[in-house]
């Protein structure tokens, strides 16, 4: 992979993440690439773009190709056309009253009680009817489509609102055999036969996310949905590069004598006379609790462990006998080309998934926007 050294300066502030979007630019890029032409991108952006920044992230995307975007929840579209972004946006978590708010966002259906609060709402809606092809969280049951396709089409008759799409969602997209996936899209191409017989002519047809956009070969579908593959989470090898680094800085420095305890607990012991080094980010900030002993971080080009337990809002990293200071910067993660950590040894460490560790930052921690390798 092309990746981004680490950044040169110390980081403003106690911590920040550094968020290179050259890299979101080339992760949509590289997945439109292996995907059938004329298959239009949306990019998910959901859960303020996985913790990257909802906006830049979504222009980023839009730059690079993508002609839709995604979020679960009302909030999350509004704010991105409050910053005066107008490509069509899905979202499929909604409550009945937010839907007069919702005049120019296309909505996930998944009931005939979903149709009939829409249907009644003042304002027009496209919607995209959601088919349970075994994920088994959302979506109508399949013994239910049929009612809520003669539905959908009443009420697309009566000028009450749009099917503009039908989609469902892959359980195993990152399955390479896609077994699992292709009786899926099975399931779906009988849900999209069965929708055109109840009268509908839906615009669009989407089932892959990010791995399943590279697995399965879906040539009625003509939408597929990166959400993961966006912020570089690869897990099929599409060669991606993940777009942050989160760094901070060694704030004091001590020497410890063997025999002496690290942090509540003392849960570490020195076994020989060393420097520890005191990081300003904590549980608070995002660095699971859990991973105290287990993770470790890059200073100066040498990897050095946390010690004892991982507090609200600081740890403790050994240093040895290397020469560290107040100010020397600390990699928590990036994308590994240094030999720092990356999102997915961090998520090694805590027993998670990389979005998680993204996801769980705290708000207390700055982003800064930067452009390739000038960082």
């Amino acid at each position: 992979m092309n990746l981004a050294p680490a950044p040169a300066r110390p980081c403003v502030g106690l911590a920040e993440t550094v968020i290179d979007l050259s890299a979101v630019r080339d992760n949509v890029k590289t997945l439109a690439k292996r995907i059938r032409p004329g298959t239009e991108v949306m990019a998910i952006v959901k859960a303020d773009a996985f913790n990257h920044g909802a906006v830049q992230v979504a222009t980023a995307a839009i730059e690079a190709g993508a002609t839709w975007l995604g979020v679960a929840r009302a909030d999350e579209a509004l704010q991105l056309r409050a910053a005066g972004i107008t490509e069509p946006i899905m979202i499929w978590l909604y409550d009945a009253s937010e839907l007069l708010l919702l005049t120019d966002i296309d909505v996930s259906v998944s009931t005939v009680a979903e149709l009939q609060q829409i249907a009644s709402a003042p304002n027009v809606h496209n919607v995209h009817l959601k088919l349970d092809t075994g994920m088994h969280r959302g979506g109508s049951a399949p013994d239910q489509w049929i009612e809520l396709t003669r539905t959908a089409a009443h009420y697309e008759s009566l000028g009450a609102l749009k099917v503009r799409g039908i989609w469902s969602h892959l359980s195993h997209g990152d399955e390479l055999d896609g077994s699992h996936s292709k009786k899926q899209h099975q399931l779906l191409r009988t849900g999209v036969a069965l929708a055109r017989r109840a009268g509908l002519d839906p615009e669009y047809v989407h089932l892959a996310n990010s791995s399943g956009a590279l697995t399965l070969d879906a040539p009625d579908c003509n939408m597929v949905r990166i959400g993961a593959g966006v912020f570089g989470i690869d897990e099929v090898d599409a060669g991606l590069r993940q777009p942050m680094q989160f760094v901070t800085k060694v704030i004091q420095v001590r020497r410890i004598k063997a025999g002496e305890g690290v942090s509540y607990g003392h849960d570490f012991i020195a076994e020989r006379d060393t420097t520890v080094a005191l990081v300003p980010v904590g549980y608070a900030d995002g660095i699971p609790r859990n991973t105290g002993g287990r993770a470790s971080v890059l200073v100066r080009g040498v990897l050095m462990p946390i010690i004892g337990r991982v507090t609200m809002d600081q740890f403790v990293i050994d240093a040895g006998d290397l020469a560290v200071e107040p100010g020397t910067p600390v990699i928590v993660f990036g994308n590994g080309d240094s030999g720092e950590p990356t999102a997915d040894d961090w998520a090694r460490w805590a027993g998670t998934i990389p979005h998680e560790i993204y996801c769980g930052l705290g708000n207390r921690v700055p982003r800064r926007y930067v452009e390739g390798a000038q960082r």
